[in-house]
């Protein structure tokens, strides 16, 4: 559609996170710098938390992009409505380890654990070390979190086996400061939250998604087009990346070769109408 009218290579604002399109903002760079540091600890618990749409899966998928393989396993669980033997299941399958199943066809939670256990030690036996990711934590319960931190448990010798990143919204950070949480605050060696962008950064953003696709210039857009960009989408990358597809879509019907501040408002009005967006 839009994209080879303007001679795009790819949709330049899609909305599945893509690491290649990662835009490092000074929040962005922040938080996979600590992420990067918790690798480098290799113990411990590292709590990353932002608004919804604020690219916390896209800084997952960048810092996944880095690690060796040959150093790290790494499993990363997006289902978190699950209570605690569901999470363990989970975490087994997503090691990629064969689930225990007795004769009966069930799996009991010691036998789990056992499993769980025998795997990050032959990982350590051969030079490797888990690490889990968990996105959406904030749906976690006190047993599930809990869960989580008996895993942290895990050593050989004085070596951790297991190193966990707990990757949600705010509402995370609420339940981190919880009372009966103070054990897990404990193995927590960093914590960052990700905020919105700036005005610039909203401006280089979106610059940053085009020129990945080949954009020169074509359409262009005024100055004053990026700061409503920025007032209407809050300075969130996936509002950003909503509200520019719609803008680029309607700029290809109606045949315009420059985008200027009505444009924007036209396009976050409609979307409001159908949507019921509203102004960052």
């Amino acid at each position: 559609m839009f994209e080879s009218h303007f001679g795009f290579s790819a949709p330049p604002f899609q909305l599945s996170p893509d690491p290649s399109f990662y835009f490092e903002s000074k929040g962005h760079a922040q938080a996979l710098a600590y992420l990067k540091y918790g690798v480098y600890q290799r113990e411990g618990f590292i709590v990353v938390t932002g608004d919804i749409g604020s690219g916390k899966t896209t800084l997952v998928r960048t810092l996944l992009e880095g690690l060796d393989p040959k150093e790290v396993a790494a499993a990363q669980i997006t289902n978190t409505q699950l209570d605690s033997n569901d999470l363990l299941q989970a975490i087994i399958t997503g090691f990629g380890v064969p689930l225990p199943v007795s004769a009966a066809g069930t799996v009991s939670k010691a036998q789990m654990l056992a499993t769980l256990e025998a795997f990050f030690v032959a990982l350590a036996a051969g030079g490797r070390r888990a690490l889990l990711i968990v996105d959406e934590a904030q749906n976690l319960g006190f047993k599930e979190i809990e869960e989580l931190r008996m895993l942290s448990n895990f050593q050989l010798g004085h070596q951790a086996l297991l190193q966990s990143f707990l990757v949600g919204q705010p509402e995370l950070r609420t339940l981190l400061r919880s009372g009966p949480m103070e054990q897990l605050r404990q193995r927590v060696i960093a914590s960052c939250h990700l905020g919105p962008l700036t005005a610039d950064e909203t401006q280089a953003y979106v610059q940053h998604r085009l020129r990945r696709v080949g954009w020169a210039s074509r359409p262009g857009i005024s100055p004053a087009a990026f700061a409503d960009i920025h007032q209407h989408s809050g300075g969130i990358p996936r509002r950003i990346n909503v509200l520019c597809t719609r803008v680029l879509l309607a700029a290809w019907l109606n045949r315009r070769e420059q985008i200027g501040s009505p444009d924007i408002s036209d396009a976050a009005a409609e979307l409001g109408t159908e949507t019921g967006w509203a102004a960052g």
